[in-house]
């Protein structure tokens, strides 16, 4: 605890003089306080939780008996990746009359698209006879494609409840011409 020492010294003759007084503080008390405020707090807060998003994978099965599964072309929506946050996509096959666009990302560039061509698809295969069959849409992402872009249209997947996609790093000659500009 604090302790102040005020002890005159008696009475000499002379000058009056203002004596210094001693003056000490205990501080144990306080850094105790510290140390359980601060134990508090780190047993208290919640740290912040990662954030992934759940990716299907296929099994690593040494006897792969999968057959290729023919599936319809007007249901399958392709989106290639490039370099500088390029992005193209194209229904269907590269060589059939709609040509491979340019498109932005966020909500008025390929997320609109995806929820525009949702629909489309939705309405062709209940008009087939299988509503419940869905758009597919294969991610194509190049060399040149940083990290963020992949995770952006991964995003753009889950805001757009696209639930069948695929990322395959297999070009067609077509398609590397499309991205590389020529």
């Amino acid at each position: 605890m604090a302790e102040l020492n005020t002890d005159s010294g008696g009475d000499k003759g002379g000058k009056v003089r203002s004596k210094k007084q001693n003056s000490k503080v205990d501080l144990t008390a306080m850094v105790d306080l510290a140390f359980l405020l601060i134990t508090f707090f780190m047993l208290t807060t919640s740290l912040s939780k990662p954030q992934s998003m759940s990716l299907g994978l296929p099994d690593k099965d040494p006897k792969d008996d999968s057959k290729n599964v023919k599936v319809d072309e007007n249901r399958t929506m392709t989106v290639l990746l490039g370099d500088n946050d390029k992005m193209f996509y194209y229904m269907g096959i590269i060589n059939t009359p709609m040509a491979p666009k340019d498109i932005a990302y966020g909500k008025d560039g390929i997320r609109k698209e995806l929820l525009k061509r949702k629909k489309e698809v939705l309405a062709y295969s209940t008009a087939k006879g299988r509503p419940d069959q869905g758009m597919i849409v294969i991610i194509k992402p190049s060399k040149k494609s940083t990290y963020k872009n992949v995770v952006d249209i991964l995003d753009e997947m889950a805001i757009s409840s696209i639930p069948t996609y695929t990322i395959v790093n297999d070009f067609l000659p077509e398609e590397t011409k499309l991205l590389d500009g020529k």
